[in-house]
């Protein structure tokens, strides 16, 4: 029986490139393991991808009955639906604990990184694994993306010096100027539907036993989005209404200002503004410098949930 190695839902590069390099590295080890996902690829993931010759993991959204080695999360909202009738065998992740639970022990490798794929560097050289010169280029991309270029305050020292390593076997002299590129795949939003673009990027949270859903959308230069930003924002008021959630926040992320305009739907707005310490004007605000919703905008709002 293979160990199935799976991101969580609307998966991003760093859950999919995780997945992938995971699995490659169980089976060096002797492990069976085969990579899937719980959704679609992004745009900025599927150019990845295509640039180092990796086809999609398969699309397997039910795992009762199997082994699984959760990648990216330990979340049950971001979960198969059926991960209580699965096997969890492991957990790789940068983001903090969840609520995952399992009735057997678990291998686990969680660092506070600035991405998945950082620690599963730390695992191939533990292993003693050489990695392929086209996974050490899909992994250092999602390394790239997952920090912001660097410019994310996740970012750890262990992150940059995971991207050289891995820039050196894969032969790419410029990496910074790859993640450039990928970026502009990031910003390309014309002519996508809204809720395409909402849920480009987008997490469910459980906090205090309040539904919350964050969605983020990082682009070079927010005025691409300045057309699309009252479809942005009656999307994301039927998204909490389909999914009876209490609130649902868009992060519309500029990396070249370093800061983020926060979109709002919430049956209590003043629990949002607690959070970040700013009133909503029309359910909008900028934060200046944040660009993380993993370090910025999910802990604080899950303290003034507490």
């Amino acid at each position: 029986m293979p160990i199935y190695c799976v991101g969580h839902k609307i998966p991003d590069s760093d859950s999919i490139c995780g997945a992938i390099a995971l699995a490659y590295l169980k089976n060096q080890i002797g492990e069976d393991a085969v990579a899937a996902r719980l959704g679609e690829l992004s745009p900025e993931t599927a150019f990845i991808l295509e640039k180092f010759g990796f086809e999609a993991p398969e699309l397997k959204l039910s795992y009762a009955g199997e082994q699984v080695y959760i990648v990216d999360h330990s979340e049950v909202t971001q979960a198969p639906d059926d991960i209580a009738e699965a096997t969890i065998v492991g957990i790789v992740d940068h983001h903090k604990l969840g609520d995952l639970t399992t009735s057997t022990p678990l291998e686990c490798w969680i660092r506070p990184v600035g991405c998945s794929n950082t620690v599963i560097k730390m695992m191939y050289d533990f292993h003693g694994v050489e990695i392929p010169k086209n996974i050490a280029g899909i992994m250092l991309c999602a390394i790239l993306s997952d920090t912001v270029i660097f410019k994310s305050p996740t970012c750890t020292t262990a992150d940059i010096r995971c991207v050289e390593a891995l820039a050196e076997i894969a032969g790419i002299e410029d990496f910074k100027g790859l993640g450039m590129e990928m970026f502009k795949v990031k910003s390309a939003v014309e002519g996508t539907p809204a809720r395409d673009l909402v849920l480009r990027d987008f997490k469910d949270f459980d906090m205090n036993g309040n539904l919350v859903g964050i969605g983020q959308l990082e682009v070079i230069d927010l005025s691409v989005l300045d057309a699309i930003k009252p479809a942005l924002v009656e999307d994301i008021a039927k998204l909490k209404a389909e999914g009876k959630r209490h609130s649902v926040l868009l992060l519309l992320t500029d990396i070249m200002k370093e800061g983020s305009e926060l979109l709002v739907v919430s049956d209590d707005t003043a629990v949002v503004e607690r959070a970040y310490g700013q009133n909503l004007a029309q359910g909008k605000v900028w934060l200046d410098g944040v660009l993380s919703r993993k370090k910025q905008v999910v802990p604080p709002l899950q303290e003034a949930f507490a």
